[in-house]
């Protein structure tokens, strides 16, 4: 097995002494000057200053190398400083980096045609005047309530959908809204399709969906009788990795089909090809209204996002949704030049071969560490779930590993902003079968040294 970085800290607990309890002089200098750097700096950040990337490596200014298995913030799908992506931002800084969207480009033309050849056959339109995920999921739910003349918009239990006033407020995470009062009234959260722990205590394969069926009391006794919009995230980004059972998007798509309503899928993290599917709805088989994609749309960094709907959605008045950096010209070209990278039939299925992998070898250290309780995932868009020998979530568990992840080379992201009990592994989508199998030793040792069997 791979050492990365150091041998196991238990193997030599007088080094560990020395270095948690008497830190040396350029250490306790190393952390002036930190401070001294970031005073300026309104959010707190690591000590760790990063300097350079290539592929799915990040250094720091120390020269060590980690491997980002958050894909920054699982936005890098072709890792860092990918060539071809580079090479057509270069050739688009020559001509023109950006013009009022009310102009036609090449760039954005092209973006539109591209989209619509690999998104689901029910889609028609793409509006690409937005520039993050959390206003391309605004968008979807105006043109929701502009289609339906309803308003109100359910969401799921742990949903993150975005940092705006809009999508905090329709976030499935009480902490998040805490600050704020009121901030956008007509939200309804619903239990979603956690079946590690089912909210309804029933158990896979004999529940008959009942976070579906569910729904219907939610719209005769929470809601105003107006309900737009459904809006879900088919893989839970930062709500835990929550992949829903076969058969409940069908069973999705057909209660809002029955009850008029709006299916919106924000694929903000499980588009362009996270799952080793163009987009998750590929995968679990259904056609939502819309798909809202950002992220992994730039390949190496690029600001993109849009909205892409069927033809009911089409009609919303620019005037209503769109803002002065959508439509960008570089980053245009960054996702053109992406999706003709991450498309390609032997690209997907790596993704799907390297992802299967890390599951198997998760699947293993489940077996021999009695804190792993649960593993999930498709793709490279894997989650693995800690527990408490009581069956309680392991909060802090968890967020200590990714912290002492750092030691082994690792760069792990946890569940719901340290909330939860979920380590995330989502490298970018370029990963090679032999950097999976570093990983996964990696984070075989990472246990090792930490965590107990």
């Amino acid at each position: 097995m791979e050492r990365a970085f150091e041998d196991c800290s238990r193997q030599n607990p007088k080094s560990e002494r020395r270095e948690t309890n008497q830190s040396s002089p350029t250490a306790r200098i190393d952390e002036m000057n930190h401070h001294a750097e970031t005073d300026s700096l309104y959010y707190p950040v690591s000590k760790f200053k990063m300097t350079r990337g290539e592929g799915i490596y990040l250094y720091d200014d120390s020269g060590r190398e980690y491997i980002d298995c958050a894909s920054a913030t699982f936005n890098l799908s072709l890792g860092y400083s990918n060539k071809a992506v580079l090479s057509a931002m270069r050739s688009q800084l020559d001509e023109l980096i950006h013009i009022t969207s009310n102009f036609q480009s090449n760039p954005v033309n092209t973006l539109a045609s591209k989209l619509l050849a690999v998104s689901p056959p029910n889609m028609r339109k793409v509006h690409p005047k937005v520039c993050g995920g959390s206003v391309a999921n605004e968008g979807a739910i105006k043109m929701a309530q502009h289609a339906t003349g309803r308003t109100e918009v359910i969401s799921l239990f742990r949903s993150h959908l975005g940092q705006t006033m809009m999508m905090t407020s329709m976030s499935g995470n009480s902490f998040r809204r805490a600050p704020f009062s009121n901030i956008y009234p007509g939200t309804i959260q619903v239990p979603d399709p956690y079946c590690f722990r089912c909210f309804y205590g029933r158990t896979p394969g004999n529940c008959g969906y009942t976070c579906v069926d569910k729904i219907d009391d939610f719209l005769e006794y929470a809601s105003n009788g107006r309900v737009a919009a459904i809006i879900v995230e088919p893989i839970s980004g930062n709500g835990g990795n929550i992949v829903p059972p076969r058969g409940y998007f069908q069973k999705l798509r057909t209660f809002c089909d029955d009850h008029d309503i709006i299916l919106i899928f924000d694929e903000i993290q499980t588009g362009i090809g996270r799952t080793g599917y163009m987009f998750a709805a590929e995968y679990f088989g259904v056609e939502p209204d819309a798909i809202t994609s950002a992220k992994g749309l730039g390949g190496t960094g690029a600001q993109i996002a849009a909205i892409i709907t069927n033809e009911r959605l089409a009609g919303l008045p620019s005037h209503h949704h769109s803002f002065t950096y959508g439509s960008n010209l570089l980053a245009a070209a960054a996702a053109n030049a992406t999706l003709d990278i991450v498309s390609q039939p032997e690209f997907l299925a790596n993704v799907r071969a390297t992802g299967a992998y890390i599951l198997e070898r998760l699947d293993d250290m489940q077996r021999r560490y009695r804190s792993i309780v649960d593993v999930r995932g498709v793709g490279l868009m894997i989650g693995f779930e800690l527990a408490t020998a009581d069956g309680a979530p392991a909060v802090a568990q968890t967020n200590a590993l990714a912290d002492a992840a750092m030691k082994y080379g690792l760069i792990l992201r946890t569940s719901r902003y340290g909330y939860g009990n979920v380590l995330k592994i989502r490298p970018p989508l370029i990963l090679t079968m032999d950097e999976a199998e570093t990983i996964c030793d990696r984070l075989e040792t990472l246990f090792e040294c930490e965590e107990a069997p």
